[in-house]
């Protein structure tokens, strides 16, 4: 059994998802306006569903999704970690993030990345790294600029209503 995976940057914590959290996250990801670049908001349900499934990533591989919690006031603003995809037919390791909008243009997200992908290079020992999204998306591109991404390429995504989308990546 793997021990915890704690992270910290200046003013976020990291950690693994947990039951407790799915309230909280729902309020995230079951936000329309958050989720406006995906097919749909999701359901309690299906966030109670990744919650659990996260919690066999974190023990068997150390990858999952990691919940955003604030330092100073340990409240969840949201989740960020490393996933499996299938960015255009390739599988990739992917850094994806979500912040509560309440939080938007404060930084969090690019913060949370970096960590993540500190996390990814150093203890996980990837290679490579990605984080795809809408184009039109230019807040959560910016995230991945800010986390030292370049732009790989633009295809049209048949996952995500067959929208034009980007991948960002780099290279340790």
């Amino acid at each position: 059994m793997r021990p915890p995976i704690l992270l910290e940057t200046e003013r976020l914590h990291l950690r693994p998802l947990e039951p407790g959290d799915a309230q909280a996250l729902h309020s995230v990801l079951g936000d329309a306006e958050t989720m406006s670049f995906y097919p749909e908001p999701w359901s309690l349900e299906i966030v109670q569903r990744l919650i659990e499934h996260q919690s066999g990533l974190y023990q068997s591989n150390g990858i999952g999704w990691f919940a955003v919690l604030l330092r100073d006031a340990g409240e969840l603003i949201g989740d960020c970690g490393i996933s499996h995809q299938n960015i255009d037919g390739v599988a990739e390791f992917e850094i994806g993030y979500h912040i509560h909008r309440d939080h938007w243009g404060k930084g969090y997200a690019t913060e949370a990345a970096r960590e993540i992908k500190r996390y990814g290079f150093e203890d996980l020992y990837l290679k490579k790294l990605c984080s795809y999204m809408a184009a039109d998306h230019l807040a959560s591109r910016r995230v991945a600029e800010n986390n030292g991404m370049t732009l790989e390429k633009t295809y049209n995504n048949p996952r995500n209503r067959d929208l034009p989308t980007t991948v960002y990546s780099i290279e340790k």
